[in-house]
């Protein structure tokens, strides 16, 4: 589970810091439009890299976004806390207000502070807690297929981000309550999203801003009492397995976490956990349905190893091909595509002597695709795990360091259940012709069209079709040989 941060474009950018100079002394800076970044990210990224290699920057009006590409400069960035910290929203709210306290969980904490949260909020991701998370992650994918016909088309998209949706509503907010977490889990999806376009705002002139801005603050406050009275039931029947009652129960040596922090945490777990994992089972499923010797390989595995229905944990370990899967599809078509880091000090950063403040992005999407750590990188090959174990800083779906995603365990477990279980009983083909599109959007690749699919009953007979769309220019969908090597 990755998080969705705002933009950095729309975050805290710094004043152009001179290179330091060198045997070239022109600094790897391109003069243009900083929003060619938000605009389309992946295309701004690949042209920056091709123009400058991989520390880079884009500047305008004395004003830089700075870039760092590759496993070399993920360490860096990464591992180096106290140089780098994080920031997730560039709108804040004053100090006592609800917006303020909705953005003040983990993601945005630094320092001693974080260190202390994240020992705190572990609890609620640790093994045991995965494991009680079980049942209510086979109910509402059984529930979900369960209304699924073969001979039909689906829109893969919509179900995997509804199902998520209600998935991650129970998980954190707890079935006891169903409706009234569905309904809180809407709302922060929706304070998500006014978040990222609020933050676009605030960085292009725009005279709906200070009315959006209202509105923005007005809804945080509806959603912060919501929050805030569920955790007040919480408290009230505290033997709830859900993340929020172990949050409540969480305590160390400086003691607990109060409920100003605990609106905080629950308002960003789940905008970490939601559309993230959401699409990693979207793009697996249409990567699969385009690949059918990958599909035929994990059908067989399928088939051996499982009886048909939702997959035990122990069953779960005897599906190797099934993590190399979803291991390929997190490579190649990574969910969190790029994050960011601000400099909390002044520090270098290959040719750049960057001030305290100045903005970095760093990218999975552009490590996972480097020529220079896999084979054919744009291609969808799941074999290439069985000789290749890249280092934490060359493959980081899920972040790397000391803020890696606390819910990788909880995500990969959803994916490596909740496909098999559809994948058991439906063959996945893509509707012929349809455009399949997505874009990063606030730091995630999401479809930006419907992901169409044919919905038949598994027959273990699969083919490929053509479909439009710029998913071309994301990944080549020809099958390829399947040609490995170690990373370097």
């Amino acid at each position: 589970m990755t998080t969705p941060h705002l933009t950095l474009a729309h975050a805290s950018l710094s004043d152009g810091n001179e290179a330091t100079p060198g045997a070239d002394s022109r600094p790897p800076v391109t003069h243009g439009r900083l929003l060619d970044f938000p605009d389309d990210p992946l295309a701004c990224m690949k042209k920056l890299q091709v123009e400058h290699g991989n520390v880079c920057a884009l500047e305008e009006g004395g004003t830089r976004i700075y870039f760092a590409f590759g496993a070399e400069s993920n360490h860096q960035v990464l591992s180096n806390g106290a140089e780098f910290h994080s920031r997730f929203f560039a709108l804040r709210g004053s100090r006592n207000s609800p917006q303020r306290r909705l953005s003040s969980g983990l993601l945005s904490m630094n320092g001693e502070q974080h260190k202390r949260h994240r020992r705190l909020v572990m609890d609620a991701f640790i093994k045991k807690a995965i494991l009680s998370y079980v049942p209510t992650i086979r109910t509402l994918s059984e529930q979900m297929i369960d209304d699924w016909q073969p001979g039909t088309e689906r829109d893969i998209s919509r179900d995997m981000t509804e199902f998520m949706l209600r998935l991650t509503s129970s998980i954190l907010f707890g079935v006891e309550s169903a409706e009234m977490a569905y309904r809180i889990g809407r709302m922060t999806d929706h304070w998500v999203h006014m978040n990222h376009e609020l933050g676009m705002g605030a960085f292009v002139a725009d005279p709906e801003m200070a009315r959006r801005y209202t509105e923005l603050l007005d809804f945080a406050g509806e959603l912060e009492g919501e929050i805030k009275e569920l955790i007040e039931q919480r408290k009230r029947n505290p033997t709830g397995s859900d993340a929020l009652s172990l949050l409540i129960k969480a305590h160390d040596a400086e003691g607990g976490i109060s409920d100003d922090e605990m609106v905080g945490q629950a308002a960003l777990i789940f905008a970490a956990a939601h559309l993230t994992t959401a699409h990693s089972l979207t793009w697996t499923l249409f990567l699969l349905a385009q690949h059918p010797t990958a599909m035929s390989e994990l059908h067989h595995e399928l088939k051996s190893q499982l009886d048909g229905g939702f997959p035990s944990i122990e069953q779960v370990e005897r599906i190797p091909c099934m993590e190399r899967t979803v291991k390929e599809s997190m490579r190649v078509l990574p969910a969190s595509s790029y994050s960011q880091r601000i400099a909390a000090v002044p520090t270098q950063l290959g040719p750049f002597a960057l001030t305290a403040g100045s903005g970095i992005v760093f990218s999975q999407f552009m490590t996972h695709h480097s020529s220079d750590l896999y084979v054919d990188p744009d291609a969808f090959l799941p074999t290439r795990w069985l000789q290749i174990n890249p280092s934490p800083y060359q493959y980081l779906p899920f972040g790397a360091g000391p803020r890696m995603c606390l819910g990788a365990p909880l995500a990969m477990l959803i994916l490596k259940t909740v496909l098999p279980t559809i994948l058991q009983r439906f063959k996945v083909t893509a509707v012929p012709m349809s455009e399949v599109s997505g874009k990063v959007i606030s730091t995630m690749l999401c479809p930006t069209s419907s992901v169409m699919l044919r919905l038949d009953k598994q027959d273990g007979r699969f083919e490929s079709q053509p479909v439009l769309g710029n998913i071309h220019t994301m990944v080549d969908l020809r099958e390829t040989a399947p040609v490995v090597r170690r990373a370097a």
